[in-house]
């Protein structure tokens, strides 16, 4: 029998070792939740628990795997046959089981994404009598998931989705799912939320089966509980109603994702849920040194409604964490520039950095001063911000106002044109003899001329961002020229393409580009605008060769993206008010999540923490205004952290010599 009194801490030798009845697992940052788990896992077989009657759900294969191999190691071959995987897995494997009485044959289908776009989008074809007119098949799709994960209709997620430039009603979205639902049926095939959808719905609805399988699993085991969302939530409270014995591990101080449908009631309200419910507290922390971990019980210290936890140091020694205030966002990336060149020569890797911001947009002056200099770096939440579709988008606007001769950047700006493809852009560009240059009227005229009926309204405004642009060019004010094609064209056209509040997030990166670029160096408008696009040039031909192989690269990430990973040096960017936490958040009544971000980000970091606040932003029109240091900032007591400030660049600013002047408060 295996000691395990030896091998975990007495807080998680409680929780592994646990008798019967519900159990909730409060594992703050680092304090090794899986490690519990998987030695929950092998107590109970040697207890003499039939392995099949252990059911243990997370939210990736990987986690199911990894937690099942390292039970293995420890009591053998018979972990194999517990049930393990995540929700929508277990889910598919029940109704291929038990499916018949719901009309579900065992061989049915999974649509990937891909196969449901094709799917939503034949149907849109089909049976909508203008189909260019109707939302398209991406933002259908979306919302259809949003209204089964939630559980409401789909004329109440359309209703949240859908803004007046779409001109579609709520009602035609719902038929459409109707038809949606009736094709999938047709082609005995599910959708990955119909997984979750059905198997609740099993549950619900065939009294035998959920009898049986409440009577089968003895023990039921839920991985980052504070991320499941209600139907999940459901799902395992009936599959535990009989024997109880339901296991719960998370954090509410990690819960993050309420934005994709996680519930943080779930687990707040786990004990009310269910009575007699043992609580254990996982707080000695594996992970981070003594000193970020005393920022991090700051940050949270104060928060509503909370399972109060403290987080305690395993580790020793550390340096204290920084907060660095510097003058802009260029200012910034210049000193995690040097920063990460420093921390190189004291010994760490590249890989051992990581850049976690709060938004894409808050990595744009980053990204572009590491490329500059030369330090090898990945992006792992996604693309860069420079492949994304809306910047892609802009950019070519951009570079059509500078270079009339470019053909592609045409051919992309033309198709965002309301009925205008690939093939018609292709003849109007050669009819325009292969360049159009949008300060001459003549050229504006002829291919205002050339668009077909859906396009040619849109023309007259497209035609005065043109001709302001050169304005904007020749008066050095060249983040006016983005500001103008959004306000004028591209913000309903984001709109039309997106929810509201991505349309809006998309937005926001756009009004920092255009910041950005006037900002940006040059001698008037026009070197300002060509040197940044030669930088955008610089930075996209590198994409390739950053992403695709295991060498020796700092980490630039969203925080969403990051939660669950861990680095030696974490450093944190744009933590300025209305930055970090967003004003759209706080707006939304959502600064908690952004508090609990914060905490997130702050517990990736093993052994440094720099915290980055701007003091200065950039606005399109080449103006500034100050911006105070984020609340977060502010909360944490003077004696935790070392300031230091970085002055404002000298007037001979060079930012490829990365010169500047620090002192120090």
């Amino acid at each position: 029998m295996t000691d395990f009194s030896r091998l975990l801490n007495p807080e998680q030798l409680e929780a592994a070792t646990a008798g019967d009845g519900p159990l909730l697992v409060l594992a703050a940052a680092g304090t090794g939740k899986t490690r519990t788990l998987v030695h929950r896992v092998a107590y109970l077989i040697e207890r003499g628990v039939d392995p099949s009657r252990i059911l243990l759900l997370t939210f990736t294969n990987r986690a199911a795997r990894e937690m099942r191999e390292r039970a293995e190691a420890l009591v053998g071959d018979a972990v194999r046959s517990i049930w393990s995987g995540t929700f929508h897995s277990v889910c598919a494997r029940l109704l291929r089981r038990y499916g018949g009485p719901l009309g579900w044959r065992p061989d049915f289908k999974i649509l990937d994404e891909d196969d449901q776009k094709k799917l939503i989008g034949d149907i849109i074809k089909a049976d909508v009598p203008n189909p260019k007119d109707f939302a398209k098949k991406e933002v259908v799709a979306k919302i259809i998931s949003e209204a089964a994960n939630e559980g409401i209709s789909v004329a109440m997620a359309a209703s949240r989705w859908l803004t007046k430039t779409t001109g579609v009603d709520p009602e035609a979205i719902e038929a459409l799912a109707e038809r949606y639902t009736a094709r999938k049926q047709e082609l005995g095939s599910m959708d990955f939320d119909d997984l979750m959808v059905n198997g609740l719905k099993l549950l619900k609805k065939c009294d035998g089966v959920r009898e049986m399988l409440q009577e089968h699993f003895l023990h039921v085991l839920v991985d980052e509980y504070q991320d499941t969302n209600g139907l999940q939530a459901e799902f395992t409270d009936i599959l535990a109603a009989k024997h109880r014995n339901i296991l719960a591990v998370g954090d509410d101080f990690q819960c993050i994702y309420t934005w994709r449908g996680a519930r943080i009631e779930n687990i707040l309200d786990f004990p009310r849920r269910w009575e007699g419910c043992r609580i254990v507290k996982l707080e000695e922390n594996y992970r981070s040194v003594p000193s970020i971990l005393d920022v991090a019980n700051v940050v949270m210290k104060d928060a509503p409604r909370q399972f109060e936890k403290r987080l305690r140091a395993r580790r020793g020694g550390g340096s204290i964490p920084q907060v660095c205030r510097v003058y802009d966002s260029h200012a910034q990336a210049l000193e995690i520039v040097q920063l990460a060149v420093r921390l190189r020569g004291l010994g760490y890797r590249y890989g051992d950095i990581a850049v976690l911001y709060r938004s894409h947009f808050h990595s744009i002056d980053i990204q572009m001063s590491l490329a500059r200099a030369g330090l090898p770096f990945r992006i792992t939440s996604g693309v860069g911000v420079f492949e994304q579709i809306h910047v892609k988008d802009v950019l070519a606007y951009l570079r059509l106002v500078v270079d009339p001769g470019d053909e592609l950047s045409f051919l992309r700006f033309v198709t965002l044109l309301p009925g205008v493809g690939e093939k018609g852009a292709a003849k109007m560009w050669e009819r325009l003899s292969r360049r159009f240059d949008g300060s001459r009227r003549e050229d504006r005229d002829a291919l205002g001329a050339l668009l077909g009926a859906k396009a040619k309204p849109l023309w007259p405004v497209l035609s005065k961002c043109f001709e302001a642009a050169y304005d904007h060019l020749a008066e050095d004010q060249v983040g006016e020229i983005v500001e103008d094609f959004c306000d004028l064209f591209y913000e309903d056209h984001l709109h039309r393409e997106y929810e509201d509040r991505e349309a809006d997030d998309r937005l926001e990166d756009l009004a920092e580009l255009a910041g950005q670029i006037a900002g940006g160096d040059g001698d008037g408008g026009r070197a300002r605008l060509e040197g940044f696009l030669q930088d955008v040039a610089l930075l996209t031909n590198l994409d390739d060769r950053r992403n695709d192989s295991d060498a020796d690269k700092m980490t630039l990430s969203t925080i969403h993206q990051a939660k669950g990973m861990e680095w030696p040096v974490v450093i944190v960017p744009w933590l300025s008010a209305g930055l970090f936490p967003s004003a759209k958040a706080e707006e939304e009544s959502r600064a908690d999540e952004e508090r609990r971000l914060f905490y997130v980000v702050v517990t990736r970091a093993k052994d440094e923490l720099h915290l980055f606040s701007p003091t200065i932003r950039h606005t399109a029109d080449g103006g500034m205004f100050p911006v105070d240091e984020s609340v977060f900032i502010k909360e944490i007591p003077r004696d935790l952290v070392e300031y230091r400030r970085y002055s404002a660049p000298l007037p001979a600013y060079d930012r490829g010599s990365y010169g500047h002047r620090r002192d120090r408060w």
